[in-house]
């Protein structure tokens, strides 16, 4: 059974990995190649390190705290570094895909903008 439970994390893991790859590919602009970077890689490296913690803890007998760091670390470090660089990139003025529909950033922006002019 603890086999069979690794062989999905793992397949899960892979299969999410290879749609971020195929997002990073597909997707029009480096917002949308962030997000599928950040959501589906995120999760696909996560599954994968913990069915080699499975592996380890229930077949080898062996427990690698490491691992558990290393999904914490990841867990918590690739969505803000996706965030940050997305930010970064809208701040430095890379262009929205000519369909995108919504600007949620620059909405804000404009009503922060109304709201500083108005004090003054």
């Amino acid at each position: 059974m603890t086999e069979i439970v690794i062989s999905i994390l793992i397949l899960i893991g892979g299969g999410l990995s290879l749609l971020g790859a195929i997002g990073i590919i597909r997707f029009p602009d480096v917002y949308g190649r962030l997000h599928a970077a950040t959501k589906s890689a995120t999760l696909g490296v996560i599954s994968i390190i913990l069915g080699v913690f499975i592996f380890f803890y229930f077949i080898e007998g062996i427990f690698a705290g490491k691992l558990l760091l290393t999904i914490l670390f990841v867990f918590l470090t690739a969505p803000v570094a996706g965030f940050m660089i997305s930010k970064s990139a809208y701040n430095v003025g890379v262009k929205l895909w000519d369909k995108s529909l919504q600007d949620d950033l620059g909405e804000h922006i404009k009503q922060l903008d109304r709201k500083e002019k108005q004090k003054s």
